[in-house]
């Protein structure tokens, strides 16, 4: 799967949005940055369609200027002025060459959604890799009004339990988070380690 980090070089706040090229080239995540449109098409002129984690500003900001730039078809759980399908947990979305279960993982925000086949998972803020709170498996923040730690917990453990067991694959081996790294390897061991550290329930920020 070729996937492209199209925000990588962003000097302003925002998501990874990670452009997905193949049968279905696909953009997940928005993002915030000015001028993705000409990060996406260095790799590409059809977008055929954006799958959003969730509508927080950071991932939705620029959603509306890519649309007009690509006319893409639009997938999120919750309503958007751009959305042309509603997901929810247990659809199938196809993102470049793989088809994806679609987990919903509430919790950092009420309409949170993961997407995750035979060998990646794009998790959104659900659980990243490295975030500058922790390395190797951390957890979206769930200490603004409206968000549950509670309620993120539950979702990463559906998460394990709806990824591929590994016995019967190669298991997931690429996670692409909405914030800090790309991860490569054994990512059902990252989800187990940031559960663990969710289920701790200490402040994630404890200087904030």
């Amino acid at each position: 799967m070729e996937v492209h980090h199209v925000t990588e070089d962003a000097e302003t706040f925002t998501c990874n949005a990670y452009l997905v090229v193949g049968d279905r080239t696909t953009l997940v995540d928005a993002g915030a940055m000015d001028g993705v449109v000409d990060e996406i098409r260095e790799h590409t002129d059809d977008l055929e369609a954006v799958v959003m984690t969730h509508q927080h500003g950071d991932h939705v900001a620029q959603l509306e200027t890519v649309c007009d730039a690509f006319d893409p078809e639009v997938y999120a759980y919750d309503d958007h002025p751009t959305r042309t399908h509603e997901i929810d947990d247990g659809d199938t979305v196809r993102i470049g060459d793989e088809d994806f279960d679609v987990v919903y993982t509430p919790g950092h925000a009420d309409d949170h959604v993961s997407f995750v086949s035979d060998s990646s998972l794009f998790s959104g803020d659900v659980v990243v890799h490295d975030d500058g709170a922790f390395e190797y498996g951390s957890f979206g923040r769930t200490d603004m009004a409206g968000q549950s730690r509670e309620r993120l917990i539950e979702s990463i453990r559906d998460l394990l339990e709806r990824m591929p067991d590994s016995s019967h694959s190669a298991g997931v081996e690429h996670m692409y988070a909405g914030h800090g790294g790309v991860f490569h390897g054994d990512v059902r061991d990252v989800v187990a380690t940031a559960l663990e550290r969710a289920e701790k329930r200490e402040p994630k920020y404890p200087d904030e």
